[in-house]
């Protein structure tokens, strides 16, 4: 049977007359067999032209469309440490509900009166301020005293020394009077001793002349010294004036000087104050934070430090909380080679983990059990993972999207994009080509504008 001799058995038997012959060696089975192959490549061929719908396949998860109403974890701005907890992991708090109550670890705010003793200190403060405060008016008040005064004084002295002017005017005057009357009386006494040698004039009229002219000489000389003493009255009073000037001038130096200081010392007191208010607000703060409040509505999701008596640093995650009302969305991510194909306001089928479907990435017509999507948001700079990161929200005027879904659960994403023919995205998968580029008709429409 094994044709290794000679002798070949199949031509000195004739193998057709057994039953089993007669199937295998029977003709006719060559020509169904052919048929078939020949009408499968024709179904081949012609489903090589049927219609592809290109799309960009991906992963990701459920998340939120807003940022503040994803998952997030409370912190404390200060260290503390952990003296009470109000909540139970799985909780539902409201807004400004109490979560737990730390107690102080710095000894800068052990003292339980610091509030109240950093109160008393701002009043005696204050009061030192309303202390300068009328210090400084009261200086005020002496300075205008002063200025007035010495306006007053000054009136005075200007008075006295245009008196002395107009007695050194009225002296001057007396002065030439007793000059002429000294030249009238030498004149007369010259002509009654000429008249005398003469002898019409007695010796007695001579003596009586010599008398006058000497009293008016006599007199010449009380008016000179009588108009150097007005001259010299003159000169006082200026010197007066310029004594009142100086004089109050340095009293109202003096004055303004310590006004000055009571101001400098008023600023001062008021900086203080300010400081210590500054103090006090922090202080009034910083017991309010001892009780860790919710944001928002929410429930519980973890105690991150569970132990009582437990610190922690100014910063540290404490807690847990999911937001109680938020918008779903699907946060996936693609290539950077499909980058330029993803446009904001697409649409995108979605497949979520643990709801069954049936997928036909080629036929979205007939797939089932994905939900529509649209495009928000498109990432302009690569993630850690070396994609980016796309945002879908739901579309309105599609299904609604699953009510059971959480944030975090897994999704794959399918962006649909030009149909082609099979045998086109054959060749393409072949060769590694990207899907065609197109734009959508939003994006073409956004180019056109600019």
């Amino acid at each position: 049977m094994l044709n290794i001799s000679h002798n070949k058995l199949n031509k000195k038997v004739d193998l057709s007359g057994f039953k089993s012959g007669k199937k295998v060696f029977f003709k006719r089975n060559y020509v169904y067999f052919n048929r078939f192959l020949i009408a499968f490549a024709l179904i081949l061929f012609i489903v090589l032209f049927l219609p592809w719908t290109q799309n960009v396949t991906s992963t990701g998860n459920v998340t939120t469309l807003k940022p503040g109403q994803r998952p997030q974890t409370i912190q404390s701005p200060i260290p503390g440490k952990i003296e009470k907890w109000y909540v139970n992991e799985g909780d539902f708090v409201k807004k400004g509900d109490t979560i737990l109550f730390i107690s102080e670890v710095k000894n800068a705010y052990f003292d339980p009166k610091l509030k109240e003793r950093t109160q008393q200190q701002i009043n005696a403060k204050s009061k030192s301020v309303r202390s300068y405060e009328d210090k400084v008016q009261s200086l005020e008040n002496q300075i205008t005293a002063l200025k007035k005064e010495q306006l007053l004084k000054t009136a005075q002295a200007k008075n006295k020394l245009a008196q002395s002017k107009l007695k050194v005017v009225s002296d001057s005057i007396d002065f030439e009077a007793s000059k002429i009357n000294l030249n009238i009386a030498k004149k007369q006494y010259d002509r009654t001793v000429s008249l005398e040698k003469e002898g019409l004039k007695a010796v007695r009229d001579v003596e009586d002349k010599k008398l006058k002219l000497q009293a008016s000489t006599a007199k010449k000389v009380s008016m000179e010294n009588k108009l150097l003493t007005s001259k010299n009255e003159v000169l006082n009073a200026e010197i007066e004036l310029n004594r009142i000037d100086a004089s109050y001038k340095e009293k109202i130096s003096k004055a303004e000087s310590n006004k000055f200081t009571a101001q400098s010392g008023q600023f001062d007191t008021e900086a203080q104050v300010t400081k210590l208010e500054n103090s006090y607000s922090n202080y009034s703060k910083r017991s309010d934070l001892y009780y860790i409040k919710a944001p928002q509505n929410g429930y519980i999701n973890k105690a991150l430090r569970a132990g009582l008596g437990e610190t922690f640093k100014e910063g540290e995650r404490l807690v847990g909380i999911m937001p109680a009302n938020y918008e779903v969305a699907v946060e996936t991510f693609i290539e950077p080679i499909d980058l330029p194909l993803i446009h904001v306001g697409e649409k995108v089928q979605i497949q979520f983990d643990g709801w069954p479907a049936i997928v036909f990435s080629g036929w979205p017509n007939a797939s089932y059990g994905t939900f529509t999507g649209v495009i928000v948001a498109v990432e302009n700079f690569i993630s850690e993972n070396g994609k980016y990161r796309v945002l879908i929200a739901p579309d309105k005027e599609s299904p609604i999207w699953p009510e059971a879904i959480r944030v975090g659960s897994g999704a794959r994403t399918m962006a649909l994009l030009k149909d082609v023919p099979i045998w086109f995205e054959l060749w393409r998968k072949l060769n590694g080509f990207p899907p065609n580029y197109y734009q959508s008709k939003k994006s073409m429409k956004n180019d056109s504008k600019k």
